[in-house]
């Protein structure tokens, strides 16, 4: 496959075409009179025309030492000037042409198109100044050689300096498109990270509640079982549930990070989590006050995680505790309180051990998001309590959890 257009893969064969080009109109025009030739050349004649097909071939390097080539045509135009006068050696058919050859516009091009620092910008300028005044003769007062000479040295570098500014306007357009498509993948790759730890959060918030559950019915089924072997699969249906625990505290560890709002709908409600606290050997007791409506969707979901979080804790730490869940709605504020009363057991130690550190953190997380606040701390009398004070209303465009 090709690389690109022909003359970018092929500069020097692209130069060398141009040089050989202008040396050739160079020279046909000199030999017409169009410049410095005279009626009756001589041996100084036909070397000055060799120095300047050399001189004019020095265009091939004009990409790599732009400012050679000035010099070079300049040095030769000089010397033609100073034959010409005060030396008076060669005595042109036209005394009123520019001796320059036409490769002098070219030439000009080159240190303002392909100069690249600025101390290169700096030299360019003053070479180009010196080019111009070997070129227009202003010491010889001439109105049409001044225009013309000032035309050829001015022409290439107005190019130069427009090219110029179209290739550093395509670089920094193709470059921003290049940025954006880069952020834009980014972006997805971002996106698609905080998905997966969302989901990751949920599900170890979700399995967590759920598991502990069983974990806790299984242990009660082992003390109440009648024959050995219940006990012992109660065991064994306890120990995994605590292994299952502390596998997935480990994964979620991993991805985990601030949690996303999630818009699914609460399953249940508060009556459903103390409903199944009760049923696994934990008696809570549900007592809501004001119209539930008053909160917003997402308030609601924050509630919710808030008392699931906090039952799950008690399932874990409070062995034998009574829990007391009292949620207020009021017009402008929720308050949510999950209170348990001193414990009267010893916690499974394994069950403990599964916990993720994570849960009073990520609720306090959820609640300033909603631009509420959590306290949470053990009561004076043995107890713990969990309450959060939320604002009734959040609108659903906000990036709340």
């Amino acid at each position: 496959m090709s690389d690109g257009p022909w003359h970018r893969r092929h500069p020097h064969v692209v130069d060398a075409a141009i040089a050989l080009c202008f040396t050739l109109a160079d020279t046909a025009a000199t030999l017409t009179g169009a410049t410095w030739w005279p009626e009756r050349p001589g041996t100084l004649a036909w070397a000055l025309l060799g120095l300047q097909v050399v001189a004019c071939l020095t265009l091939v390097a004009r990409r790599r030492a732009p400012l050679t080539v000035v010099a070079v045509l300049g040095a030769f135009t000089l010397a033609v000037t100073l034959l010409i006068s005060p030396v008076h050696a060669l005595t042109p058919a036209h005394a009123g042409n520019v001796w320059a050859p036409f490769s002098t516009a070219l030439a000009a091009y080159g240190p303002v198109f392909y100069g690249r620092t600025a101390r290169d910008r700096r030299l360019m300028f003053l070479v180009i100044g010196l080019f111009t005044l070997v070129v227009a003769r202003p010491w010889e007062p001439s109105f049409t050689v001044i225009s013309i000479g000032l035309l050829r040295t001015a022409a290439g570098p107005l190019l130069a300096l427009y090219f110029d500014a179209r290739r550093r306007l395509v670089c920094a357009l193709t470059e921003r498109a290049e940025r954006a498509e880069r952020e834009r993948h980014l972006l997805a790759e971002q996106a698609c990270a905080e998905e997966r730890a969302r989901l990751a959060g949920e599900m170890h918030d979700v399995v967590t509640h759920r598991v502990s559950l069983m974990v806790l019915q299984a242990g009660a089924l082992r003390v109440t079982a009648p024959d050995e072997a219940t006990r012992r699969a109660a065991e064994e249906l306890r120990a995994a549930g605590c292994q299952a625990l502390e596998e997935l505290r480990d994964l979620v560890g991993i991805l985990r990070t601030e949690p996303e709002e999630d818009r699914a709908p609460v399953p249940g409600g508060l009556a459903a989590l103390v409903a199944e606290s009760t049923a696994a050997g934990i008696p809570a007791e549900l007592i809501e006050r004001g119209d539930r409506a008053l909160a917003s969707p997402v308030v609601g979901r924050t509630t919710y995680r808030i008392v699931r979080e906090a039952l799950t804790n008690v399932h874990k730490h409070a062995a034998g505790a009574r829990v007391t869940v009292r949620v207020e709605y009021e017009e402008s504020r929720v308050r949510v309180a999950v209170r348990n009363t001193r414990p009267s057991g010893s916690p499974d130690a394994e069950l403990a051990r599964t916990g993720s550190g994570l849960g009073i953190t990520g609720l306090r997380r959820r609640v300033e998001l909603v631009h509420g606040s959590l306290l949470a701390g053990p009561e004076p009398d043995g107890g713990f309590c969990v309450a959060a004070d939320l604002p009734a209303y959040v609108p659903t465009a906000e990036s709340v959890v």
